[in-house]
């Protein structure tokens, strides 16, 4: 259990407090009235779409409009009026308590909920979503969601605004942490199954951010470009497989523009873009939530609300005034208001947002912490493990160096929307109040301190790393050295390049030199660069950990925990390997162009991304395609047990691949067994392998297991414009089956016919 300073526990006598008025709040006229009286839509017999309609029949104009967009930027923005029944959240919806229908209260959620010290209450930081994705374990992608929406609940709140799902198609966007990696079955099935896990707590979810919002450089002015093909096979099924498993309230439209060849001709926003709205999410996928738009992602009333946006936040610059206007006027059907409020009101009648509204009492620290640690044990990546360093034996360990990354006190999480406060104010400056924007916030999970627990009678000594020589100097009389270094990404900015900063690569070679016996631990968003990779005997990528990291990684380090955490992005060796060197929004040309736009026409100059460069073979397959050999491959990560596979069969009847996992080690472990297929040469998408199904696998040491995988008939099929469909190409099928994308020993041949 986490110990508390007695800053921490008057933070705590306030989340009481603040408990007893959300009590309050939550017996509002709406919620009275909603006990007091018969409506019939509260008879939970109907379908969630008969309620809504019986509401809509008893909604003024001005009523409905008030559903298809927020009031403003709330608690966000200094000296913002927060209106009545608002959490100051990111976003509120009015209701109508007339009805005894509430408001939606909104809060940024995709690593914890964001916000909470301006509540006086506490909000447990999970890992990254990218670390939470390196598990491949869908139990533990629903245990974020459950986190999530208990603790969205507990403070009051009936919608998540996480649930990102962008492709992970640039490692050096800055929001990757917030993503479920490169690969569209694992991203969606991911991202699914964490929005199964919210909605499971009475609360709404959500999936964003639709489409192509592949990097932050020039987020609200550059304009994707990929053909359609590629489109549906890529980006958007990631969003496909994460809709159709999880069935979130929302989906929020992105801010930048899309043009999709042949479909589009031209270029629009991502927010009035017909044909990803309209066309693809509503009607193709049959999605039956409501699209809301990023903050400030709305460009127009008519067009966006015609195009198929139902819902504006943060405010009601376009579908306020202008759409009751366009509405009087008649531009806009009655019919099409209707229909975006409807899809609102079923999306709350279905999650029980109405007929279980949020029973508030203070959130559980050490629950929270305690699922956060078991999801980091799962998601941590052993990387490199020479001569078997690792797992340190503390009988035999009598000094440990620890140097860099604010290792005595903490780990680094990542900034943006997705910034969760952290308790106490931060184990590095700790402050009073929410985190400022950009600031770097470590919570206070010390890895020092969790060494301490395995190895007690070690001597072990700090070094902030500030200092090479002084480092390398205290690595040089230590048994093993362990260096720690973090890479902050946040939400608008992208990393210039995957290498590390502040001359972290120095730090880490100086140990390396000083000491052979070095493990070097790595904090953050995404991939990163390892010159000094060879150098050193081990590498562990913790991502941004969360508040149970030092915990989770001390229990690997000491060998408590066997790791089992894989990829879900690959790691190249440095920019040049990657599909656009350089980010595009980054470009000097662009930055000149930019600054020449602001200074002549007061804004910046857009620009065009490239996304037909990779098409459709986002990462590992990119790499394959172009017979480059990444630093760590898609799906990669080693254990402290070995595993074999053995015994491949494939039925093209029921697309399954059976086949037997064995663990031929000593120590119980979990394997990933990842099945991928290449595609026939018909298909013209034949130069790589694509993941098609996966199995976790837990075994004890010497024993076997046999497991049958479905493959999905979405990733094992072309995306046939004409058709406007999936389909199988007749043909064979190459399955292969392994433990990354890089290292698949077994293969069968799967023929498909006409």
């Amino acid at each position: 259990m986490p110990s508390f300073s007695v800053p921490r526990a008057l933070r705590f006598a306030s989340a009481v407090c603040f408990a007893v008025a959300l009590t309050a709040f939550a017996q509002s006229p709406a919620s009275q009235q909603t006990s007091a009286h018969h409506w019939p839509w509260m008879n939970k017999s109907l379908s969630p779409d008969q309620r809504a309609d019986l509401v809509i029949r008893q909604m003024t104009l001005n009523e409905k409009l008030n559903f298809v967009h927020g009031t403003g930027w709330n608690g966000l923005r200094g000296h913002a009026e927060i209106p009545k029944g608002s959490l100051g959240g990111a976003g509120y919806v009015e209701g109508v308590p007339r009805l005894g229908i509430p408001g939606i209260n909104m809060a940024d959620s995709a690593v914890g909920v964001r916000l909470s010290a301006a509540g006086s209450h506490y909000a447990t930081l999970l890992p990254s979503v990218l670390g939470a994705a390196s598990s491949w374990d869908p139990k533990a992608f629903f245990l974020f969601g459950d986190v999530i929406g208990r603790e969205l609940r507990e403070t009051g709140y009936n919608m998540s605004i996480g649930g990102g799902v962008d492709l992970a198609r640039d490692p050096r966007n800055g929001r990757n942490f917030e993503y479920a990696g490169e690969d569209p079955l694992l991203a969606g099935t991911t991202v699914g199954n964490v929005e199964k896990g919210v909605e499971s707590n009475h609360v709404m979810g959500d999936v964003k951010h639709y489409a192509l919002n592949d990097e932050e450089a020039g987020r609200t002015i550059y304009n994707a470009e990929l053909t359609e093909r590629a489109a549906r096979e890529s980006d958007l099924l990631a969003f496909q497989i994460a809709i159709q498993t999880g069935h979130p309230a929302g989906v929020m439209c992105s801010y930048n523009r899309e043009t999709i060849t042949p479909a589009n001709t031209s270029a629009d926003w991502s927010c009035q873009n017909d044909y990803l709205l309209n066309q693809v999410l509503k009607k193709d996928w049959g999605f039956q939530g409501f699209v809301l738009s990023d903050w400030g992602g709305t460009h127009s009333a008519v067009h966006a609300f015609m195009s198929g946006l139902d819902q504006e936040q943060p405010g009601s610059t376009y579908l306020g005034e202008p759409l009751k206007k366009a509405i009087e006027d008649g531009q806009v059907p009655m019919s099409r208001l209707n229909g975006a409020v409807h899809r609102v009101l079923r999306s709350m009648f279905a999650n029980g947002v109405i007929d279980n509204p949020p029973q508030t009492e203070e959130v559980n620290p050490f629950l929270g912490r305690r699922e956060a640690e078991h999801i980091a044990g799962e998601s941590i990546v052993l990387l490199r493990n020479e001569d078997h360093i690792l797992p340190l034996s503390a009988a035999s360990l009598h000094s440990i160096a620890l140097i860099g990354g604010h290792a005595d006190v903490g780990v680094l999480s990542g900034g943006g929307s997705a910034q969760v406060d952290a308790p106490g104010g931060g184990a590095v400056d700790p402050h009073p109040g929410p985190a400022h924007w950009d600031e770097h916030v470590w919570f206070p999970s010390s890895p020092e301190r969790s060494i301490r627990r395995h190895d007690p009678s070690a001597g072990i000594q700090y070094n902030d790393g500030s200092d090479v020589q002084s480092a390398a100097a205290l690595a040089a009389k230590s048994q093993v050295a362990i260096v720690f270094v973090t890479e902050w990404m946040s939400e608008g900015m992208d990393r210039p390049t995957i290498e590390l900063p502040n001359n972290q690569d120095a730090l880490v070679e100086a140990v390396a030199k000083a000491n052979a016996h070095t493990i070097v631990v790595i904090e953050s968003g995404g991939p990163v660069a390892m010159p000094w990779v060879n150098q050193v005997q081990g590498v562990i990528e913790a991502w941004f950990p969360g508040i149970g990291g030092a915990q989770a990684l001390a229990g690997i380090l000491f060998g408590s925990v066997n790791p089992s955490g894989r990829l879900a992005i690959t790691f190249p060796k440095d920019d040049a390997q990657l599909p656009r060197p350089q980010v595009p929004g980054l470009a000097a040309e662009t930055q000149a162009r930019a600054a020449a736009g602001a200074a002549h026409h007061n804004k910046p100059v857009p620009f065009d991304v490239d996304y037909n460069i990779e098409g459709a073979r986002v990462g590992y397959k990119w790499f394959e395609s172009q017979h480059e050999t990444p630093l760590f491959p898609f799906g990669y990560g080693l254990s402290y047990t070995t595993y074999a596979f053995s015994g491949l069969r494939v039925d093209a009847a029921t697309r399954t691949a059976t086949f037997t996992v064995s663990n031929t080690g000593s120590r119980a472990g979990a394997e990933v067994a990842e099945v991928y297929a290449i595609l026939p040469a018909a298909s013209g998408e034949n130069t790589y392998k694509r993941l098609v199904g996966w199995e976790r696998v837990t075994l004890t040491g010497g024993e076997s297991k046999t497991v049958t995988v479905s493959m999905n008939r979405l990733t094992l099929s072309i995306f046939d414009v004409a058709k406007n469909a999936f389909v199988m190409v007749p043909g064979n099928y190459t399955i292969v089956v392994g433990s990354s994308s890089a290292d698949t020993p077994l293969h069968a041949t799967m023929h498909v016919e006409e």
